[in-house]
């Protein structure tokens, strides 16, 4: 067994322990994903044979957020045209959508999310190719698809998604890899990189519990980033806004600019991703508005220690560059953990979170 694939020191039991248990599961988790190079080639084949330049991808929540990372990695890697889709025009007002010419990826942790199952129905009896992404092989979303990319990443007991959402950003990198004949390059990328994050993810820990204890009565947040990175900042929010009651905004880096950055003061901190790439000038600027407004602003990421004034938490860098969000969303997940137990919240049950989105 290699040493990502062995459990990273688990937490102690106790309030939210779930939750902290299944973010040390992750680099286990993204080891044996790594692993599943037969799953991955048959899904790409069918891909470059049937000729589908278009990649629908849909989901819920943090599977949405994954979504947003899939715009970039197919485009950047597989030279694809990669887009979130909308669930609700064909499911719910009935738009007829020409789906025969597109490959749809469905991401979904239970494969039980009606409208999920309901879209991919549609799609496929439409003559478009159907992939379900999901850690429920045996689920109504695998039986209607075409093919099954398993995301193996174990019962996922927290209510709040951690290991599947690393996961599905990982599937959503590895894909389009093997699409474009770079699958073993990006495995053995995801498999250092989850040697990283076990060998990171004891020292993090501390850091963000002095946060949370900062951040205590924090009400509201804007997370900022750019291109890749904009998904963490949209995990990073929902996970703040599930579990700890946070109202925070996931911003690009450019749209703080145009109108929200005058509602910031002391009391209204930023969170900034700092992605090594070529968006790291737009957050630069950001964080520098930010900060002339008065807002605490807080820089996370693989370029944090670059951007100076500000409390930063560095991100060690992944294998690859399209791998960074791997790692960057576990400080987030972290400070989400910490904050809710400081604020007396369980994160591992959040109030009024379920698995299974269900839109009446």
């Amino acid at each position: 067994m290699s040493p990502a694939a062995q459990p990273a020191q688990m937490p102690s039991p106790g309030a939210g322990a779930l939750f902290l248990v299944e973010i040390h599961e992750q680099p286990a988790a993204l080891a044996r994903l790594a692993s599943r190079a037969a799953d991955l080639e048959a899904v790409a084949a069918a891909i470059r044979r049937l000729g589908r330049p278009l990649i629908r991808i849909i989901g819920h929540g943090s599977s949405d957020n994954a979504a947003s990372f899939g715009v970039y990695s197919f485009g950047l890697i597989a030279g694809l045209t990669a887009l979130r889709d909308s669930i609700s025009l064909p499911v719910y007002y009935g738009a007829e959508i020409d789906l025969r010419g597109s490959c749809v990826l469905a991401l979904s942790q239970s494969g039980r999310t009606p409208d999920v199952v309901e879209y991919v129905r549609r799609a496929v009896t439409q003559g478009a190719y159907a992939v379900a992404i999901t850690n429920e092989v045996d689920s109504p979303l695998a039986e209607v698809a075409d093919a099954v990319l398993p995301l193996s990443v174990g019962a996922e007991r927290a209510l709040a998604a951690t290991k599947t959402y690393t996961a599905q950003i990982a599937t959503l990198a590895l894909l389009p890899a093997y699409v474009a004949g770079q699958g073993e390059l990006y495995s053995e990328g995801l498999i250092a990189t989850a040697e990283t994050l076990r060998a990171w993810l004891p020292d993090v820990g501390a850091t963000l519990t002095l946060l949370a204890s900062q951040l205590c009565y924090t009400g509201r947040m804007l997370i900022v980033a750019r291109g890749p990175e904009f998904a963490t900042a949209r995990e990073l929010a929902l996970k703040l806004l599930e579990t700890c009651r946070i109202a925070a905004q996931p911003l690009t880096a450019t749209e703080l600019a145009h109108g929200p950055v005058a509602a910031l003061d002391p009391l209204f901190p930023v969170w900034a991703i700092a992605g090594a790439d070529a968006g790291l000038q737009t957050v630069v600027e950001a964080v520098a508005r930010a900060r002339a407004a008065g807002a605490t602003v807080i820089v996370s990421g693989e370029a944090a220690s670059s951007l100076a004034g500000a409390a930063t938490i560095p991100v060690p860098r992944a294998a690859l560059p399209l791998l960074a969000p791997v790692l960057s969303i576990v400080p987030g997940q972290l400070l989400a953990s910490a904050l809710a137990r400081a604020k007396g919240l369980d994160p591992d049950r959040p109030a009024g979170l379920a698995k299974i989105t269900v839109v009446p």
